[in-house]
Order: C-alpha cells, then structure tokens, then sequence
C-alpha cells in the first residue's frame, strides 16, 4: 500500500470521527442486498474495480483514487457488512426508530432542492445517481432534466414509498439497497445527492475509484464542504492529492432549519468534477500524491520541514519561493495549484 494511500485513509478517519459527533442523527446502516431494478431501465452495474495501484508498477484504470478494501463500511464501528439492514432482531424497531440509525434528514425546501438541480446541472443525456433517495423531491426534480436517474434508498420502507409515487416516471429506477455496495455504472455517469454526513468520505471514495465518474454534486456538513474547497484558506491532503483530475467547488449555504428533522448542523452544497485536461500528465499523478502525502505527513510544522526529509533543503527552498510560498508556511494553507508548482520544481 503507497504512503499516500494510508495516509488518505487515516484522514478519512480522523474526519468523520469529528463529524459523527456533531451531528445529530448517525449514518445509514449498510448491509441491505441491492434489490432488481424496475422492468425498462437499463442494467447500471459493471466490473468491480481492480487490484490496487501499485506507484511505479502496472497501470489501472485512470479513475480509480483512494482505493480500499474495506470501502463498503464492514467492521467498522456503526456500519455492518451483511445481514438485515432493519434495526434490532427478532422484535418490532419502534416507531422512528428506523429513521435516526440510518440518519435521514430530509430536504422538505423547494428552493434548496432547485438550487441543488441547478448547481449540478445535468444535460438531458445524462445518467444520475442519488444516494439516500429518501421521499424522493430530489428524485423527482432530477428526472425531470435528465436522461435517467438511479435513486438508492438502503431503507426499505422508504424505498417502497418511493417506488409508489415514482411509480409514473419512467425514467426514475428505485434500488434498496447500500449505495456504497454498487459497482459503478459502465458509462459516464454524475452523482447529486443530500447525502448522510457520517459517511461522507466513503461516497467521495466511491465516486474517485469509478472509472466513469464525471461530477458530484453533494449536500454535505457545512465544515465538511468548507474544509475540502479551501473556503477557510486551509486545504486537506483529500483535496490535493485529487487536484490534477478533480475540481473541488463550494456552492450555496443551506439552514439546518431546511431539513426535517432539524440537524444540529448547517449545510451546504460542495460540487466535485473531473477536468476534461488533467493539469499533469497521467505518470506523473501517483509521483504527485506521494509529494503530498509526505509533506502533509510532518508533525505540526512547515512544508519545509517535511519535504526536506526526503530532498535536500536548498532545492525545497527553491521550489518554494518559484511557487510563492514562504519558507515558514503551515503545509495546510499551501494550495493545490502551489502544490502542483512545487512538484514540478522538485520531480
């Protein structure tokens, strides 16, 4: 396993350790088998990915980022690998019970979800999938500008509510079933979803390691989005390690009043697309995550300091001033476009 691939996992961690606790309700409980899809719709399912990366050895398929081989959430605390997804065993879940272990906050605001459809922008060819489909007013508001959508929805219940009133969309197919389980569908296809925030990071791996992934737009935790797009003047290793193929962009702000129920939590819409040029060449990008992950795997010091573990300082000082950076600087406040400068003065 490449250095930056580890460390990428640890960080995943560490972030939603302190997202779970913020917020209000827990993330959705995986383990549902995914169920068929509606006569009509086209098979979505392809190839389960490859083998890992190895960092100077056989080439993968380009989408594939931050692999794992625990990424369906088995054995970690809050999520099971198999087994009923309902609640409890061998007795009747109260009721709403069902609702806080999977952790749905339904977006009941018309304006939020229009602001969310228009923030994607899907063309009328387009494939969407959405996770955690819930009531189905983001469903509905995505069939009606694109192609085809495939909503999941890991409850059972509220995939059968869904299948009633989607019932005379034709375009709309309804899966039960943990997202996060799917194999990634065989042609381009966007993600836009108001997604649970305790398993945030495991969708965005999902989406990176998916050879055909073009965009997602997400309602994530407030702090999540502003973390990843830099809104604090800070930047994750998350971000910049994904910077020469992926876009990372924050959109509107959404009140913790819009939901139902009511988070502890603010929220906002964060869009994450690949570039059509890569801003480095294809053999040089797992070189560019390995730069990275070592210098954001200093101890509470400067890029300096942790990039002069591995070259000499004279040449980590030169390539810090060619992209503007002061000698001084916290590795977090260093950007992705200075990331890329500095790469190319040292690689």
């Amino acid at each position: 396993m490449g250095l930056w691939r580890r460390r990428s996992r640890e960080a995943d961690v560490r972030t939603e350790s302190r997202e779970a606790a913020a917020r209000v309700c827990g993330g959705r409980v995986p383990g549902a088998a995914v169920g068929a899809r509606p006569a009509g719709i086209a098979s979505v399912r392809a190839p389960a990915c490859g083998a890992e990366r190895r960092r100077h050895g056989a080439s993968q398929r380009k989408g594939d980022l931050l692999s794992s081989p625990n990424r369906h959430g088995g054995g970690s605390a809050g999520f099971r690998s198999g087994g009923a997804a309902r609640p409890g065993a061998g007795r009747r879940a109260p009721a709403g019970h069902k609702r806080k272990v999977y952790g749905q906050n339904f977006l009941h605001d018309r304006q939020a979800v229009a602001d969310l459809v228009a923030f994607a922008d899907p063309g009328p060819g387009d494939l969407v999938l959405e996770v955690g489909a819930g009531e189905g007013h983001i469903t509905r508001a995505l069939a009606a500008v694109c192609r085809e959508v495939t909503a999941y929805e890991i409850d059972g219940r509220l995939a059968r509510g869904l299948r009633r009133r989607l019932d005379g969309v034709p375009n709309v197919a309804v899966v039960q079933g943990d997202f996060l389980r799917a194999d990634p569908p065989s042609e381009p296809f966007s993600v836009v979803a108001n997604i649970p925030y305790g398993i945030t990071s495991k969708i965005i791996r999902w989406c990176l390691e998916a050879a055909h992934f073009r965009a997602a737009t997400l309602i994530t935790q407030l702090e999540y989005a502003r973390k990843r797009t830099g809104d604090y003047g800070r930047w994750s290793l998350v971000t910049v390690e994904s910077w020469p193929e992926y876009e990372w962009r924050m959109g509107s702000r959404i009140s913790r009043e819009r939901f139902r129920p009511v988070p502890s939590v603010d929220s906002a819409t964060m869009r994450l697309e690949r570039r059509r040029r890569p801003l480095l060449p294809p053999d040089r990008i797992d070189d560019f995550r390995d730069l990275a992950a070592l210098g954001f795997g200093g101890v509470g010091g400067s890029l300096h300091a942790s990039l002069s573990r591995e070259f000499p300082a004279r040449r980590v000082a030169a390539a810090l001033r060619a992209a503007g950076v002061p000698r001084d600087t916290v590795v977090a406040f260093v950007t992705p476009d200075q990331w890329i400068r500095i790469f190319r003065e040292l690689w």
